[in-house]
């Protein structure tokens, strides 16, 4: 079948992923891999830009193998997509330094995101300078293999507005040479962590991963946030911004039940213990799918590191012939190869 585009799109390889990811990114993915070219990158040198101790680069390859079993867990298929390194890719950083010449610092400083990502990172008085070109390597990763469609956040999309501009300035310096990559912002929000307060984030322990245990699914549903007004099962509580129901929503396919829990809960007739229990039920029979094929690849020792290699090798396959193809665009000098 002929595919519609080229994406490029993936993660920083932080901890295992949960369903805030799922719902966030990973489900379009696996929609979207049957009809594009995708390509998935395993993020590891963003990871740099707000960590870079020794103590968590050490956690690294575990990390990114842990991505990639639950890229491959939730249905992504290494036969349509490819799932690669991005260090693995050594003309990343060849093009990101070339790119570093095309944009200004007061441009990138005019990013809302990345002065958000500092002060997450407890960096706003001292952002690196790898931080700052965040937005530049992300155009890297992006340009590498010409990819013409980039699925984004809202929060992203500032970021990819940059690898457009960027493109466009190396066009019209040198040719024709990358695609104006077109953004698609999903349309899902930010699922909300257990607690209520924030988003799901791994660092503020409010999230269900994807690789959780029915017995861990059930006790972080029973202590999840509901309605702090509603103190007997008697009261008529509030549906609205509610975790328990939005999770309901997301991963409760009975649309019959949800709506009859809500109106007795409006009411004030049924008590949150039966919600999470139906909501655990739920969440549990979404995840089981997902914990059969993770069973299934971890059975077989090396089959993720081939996934990532074979992916890897296919990526820089692409980024090879787009960085000849940029080296002549420039007119870059090159040294003759001196045969033995």
């Amino acid at each position: 079948m002929t595919k519609k585009g080229r994406i490029l799109t993936g993660d920083r390889p932080t901890g295992k992923m949960h369903l805030g990811h799922y719902v966030g990114s990973l489900a379009n993915r696996v929609r979207l891999q049957s009809t594009y070219d995708c390509f998935f990158i395993v993020a590891d040198l963003h990871t740099l830009t707000t960590k870079p101790e020794r103590e968590h680069i050490a956690n690294l390859a575990q990390n990114i193998h842990d991505c990639v079993l639950d890229y491959l867990s939730v249905g992504i298929d290494p036969d349509q997509a490819t799932i690669f390194l991005q260090s693995g890719v050594p003309e990343t950083y060849e093009l990101n330094l070339i790119f570093e010449n095309l944009v200004s610092v007061a441009r990138m400083e005019r990013i809302p995101s990345l002065k958000d990502m500092a002060r997450a990172a407890n960096m706003e008085d001292s952002m690196p300078f790898g931080l700052l070109g965040y937005p530049i390597l992300q155009a890297a990763d992006i340009l590498l293999p010409r990819g013409n469609l980039v699925p984004v956040g809202k929060d992203n999309e500032s970021h990819v507005e940059i690898t457009r501009e960027i493109a466009r300035r190396f066009n019209n310096l040198y040719g024709d040479v990358f695609p104006i990559p077109d953004v698609l912002v999903g349309d899902v929000p930010s699922l909300i962590g257990i607690d209520g307060q924030a988003k799901m984030s791994k660092s503020l322990n409010n999230a269900i991963f994807l690789s959780d245990t029915a017995e861990e699914v059930t006790q972080k549903v029973r202590g999840m946030f509901t309605d702090p007004n509603r103190v007997r099962a008697d009261i008529p509580g509030r549906v609205e911004g509610n975790p328990v129901f939005i999770y309901h929503d997301a991963f409760n396919p009975n649309v019959d039940e949800i709506n009859d829990l809500k109106e007795r809960y409006l009411l004030g007739k049924v008590g949150d213990v039966e919600v999470k229990k139906k909501l655990t039920i739920a969440i549990n029979n979404f995840l089981e799918p997902i914990r059969e094929r993770r069973a299934q690849y971890q059975s077989q020792p090396g089959l993720v590191e081939d996934v990532l290699v074979a992916g890897t090798e296919r990526a820089r396959a692409e980024a090879q012939k787009t960085m000849a193809a940029v080296r002549e665009a420039m007119g870059m000098y090159r040294l003759p190869v001196k045969t033995l």
